[in-house]
């Protein structure tokens, strides 16, 4: 047998029992195995990232565009206010303007002075007294009214071109119409800009799109917004001017009754402020009565005679409160969705592991404006909530509520010192639905709408939108009920 022959004969026979090098092989599948094991992790952990990253987008565009929202309804609420304080400080500077009550004086004062002297001939020491007291204070009180009405007069020919400018230009309602045709298009800025920052870094999927949306299907702002009809627009106003809907003359009648109520509101308070001093000392003059009622009379004659139907405070367009179905109301006027799309994910070792859908990734968010309930606190027993709730005048943004505690409360609510016995009760500000009430603010929740399997499939048409190329999904038949059960929102 030849040498060769035998050598190769006895490496066969120790070939199956020599282990030497079997760890390399093993090592070599154990590398691939924990390679691919290291790459679903990752994918896991970035799709998961990804899918937090754009939830909490969507809740921030939701919150960031209905906050905005929420200030465009104090907004015009206030000027509602601003609309009415005009009116009023009209009224009060046309009287001082004209000087009536200022005509009166002297005829009453005069009137004072024979009274004066007929007490002062009557023989009797207190009737004597009170006579000179009245001689000698009818003086000082036509001089306290010739001091108030030169002063009134010289703001009034300062200030009173400037008011009756606002109103004769109705620069107020301008300023409110275009607060409806704004706000909405901050909305949804704001709700592209959340997006946006959330999606840096963008690990190669490009910009996070951010997209407000009102549950019939349309953005807010654009075109709806501004083409002023009061069913299409975003905010859930109506301009009782200008606005031909059904039921208008109720919403006229609405506003023209707020407007009455909150500017003689306003003139009875700057009479009080600015008259306290006469009502005290000058009462023989009859100047402060007089002058109220002046006041009141050219209130009167702007409200009928000059803008019967101008000039009218915006009013909310469905209150919800009062309508047979409150959740459709709420559901189509105060309710808007937040979509974010970001591209798909690009995959680790994208020869093993790949997406297999075809559209981009979405997540979405609901937003509501309403006005808040008052909260709970401490209130006395048998008493009601310390804050303006019945106010006419409506609650400002951040109102605080106070409670009047004098001494301590125990955490049982029970007696304190002076004997009263503190509840739990509400307090707060006003909670009526209207456009007087500055207290508009906005909450999110779970996304339920009927129209949101539409949304999602939707093309918003926004500026960038279509440049980035997000692939929408196709969703067939599926609803938005269905979507509900299989969403993690």
């Amino acid at each position: 047998m030849p040498l060769s022959l035998a050598i190769l004969r006895q490496f066969s026979r120790r070939l199956h029992s020599d282990e030497r090098g079997s760890i390399s092989i093993v090592s070599v599948f154990a590398v691939m195995f924990l390679a691919m094991l290291l790459g679903m992790v990752m994918n896991v952990g970035r799709h998961v990232d990804g899918k937090i990253r754009m939830q909490n987008a969507a809740d921030a565009a939701a919150y960031s565009g209905g906050v905005v929202l929420a200030r465009g309804m104090n907004t015009l609420a206030f000027t509602n206010h601003l609309l009415c304080d005009v009116f009023a400080v009209t009224a009060f500077l046309r009287e001082a303007r004209d000087q009536n009550s200022a005509s009166y004086a002297p005829d009453i004062l005069a009137a004072w002075n024979k009274v004066a002297q007929a007490f002062s001939s009557s023989g009797f020491p207190k009737f004597t007294a009170l006579g000179s007291a009245i001689q000698q204070k009818v003086p000082l009180e036509q001089q306290l009214v010739d001091r108030y009405s030169a002063w009134a007069k010289s703001v009034s020919d300062q200030v009173l071109p400037m008011m009756e400018d606002i109103l004769a230009e109705e620069l107020i309602p301008k300023y409110q119409r275009a607060v409806v045709v704004a706000f909405p298009e901050i909305a949804q800025a704001a709700a592209r800009e959340t997006a946006a920052r959330n999606g840096d870094p963008d690990h190669r999927r490009g910009p996070m799109f951010g997209v407000l949306w009102r549950t019939d299907a349309r953005p807010v702002g654009g075109d709806a917004d501004s083409g002023y009809s009061p069913d299409d627009r975003t905010l859930p106003v109506i301009d009782p001017e200008l606005d031909s809907v059904a039921n208008q003359e109720q919403y006229v009648r609405t506003a023209v009754q707020q407007r009455r109520m909150l500017s003689k509101l306003y003139l009875d308070q700057w009479n009080a402020e600015l008259l306290g001093a006469l009502d005290q000392l000058g009462k023989m003059s009859q100047f402060s009565g007089l002058w109220c009622s002046f006041t009141c009379g050219y209130l009167e004659k702007l409200l009928t005679e000059e803008y019967p139907r101008s000039n009218l405070p915006f009013v909310i367009h469905e209150n919800p409160l009062q309508t047979a179905n409150s959740n459709t109301t709420l559901q189509k006027h105060y309710t808007y969705i937040s979509v974010v799309y970001w591209k798909k994910l690009p995959e680790m070792a994208p020869g093993l592991f790949k997406n297999p859908l075809e559209a981009d990734a979405q997540a979405f968010a609901e937003v509501h404006l309403f006005i808040p309930r008052n909260r709970l606190g401490w209130v006395p027993e048998g008493g009601s909530g310390t804050g303006p709730s019945q106010s006419p005048l409506g609650g400002v943004p951040g109102e605080v509520a106070f409670v009047p505690i004098y001494q301590p409360v125990g955490n049982d609510g029970g007696s304190v010192g002076d004997g009263t016995r503190w509840v739990v009760g509400r307090v707060g500000g006003p909670t009526v639905w209207n456009l007087l009430n500055q207290s508009w603010n906005c909450q999110l929740a779970p996304a339920t709408q009927p129209a949101l399997a539409t949304i999602l499939q939707s093309n918003p048409g926004l500026p960038g939108f279509n440049n980035a190329q997000y692939k929408l999904p196709t969703l067939g038949g599926l609803s938005s009920e269905e979507i509900e059960q299989i969403s993690p929102h």
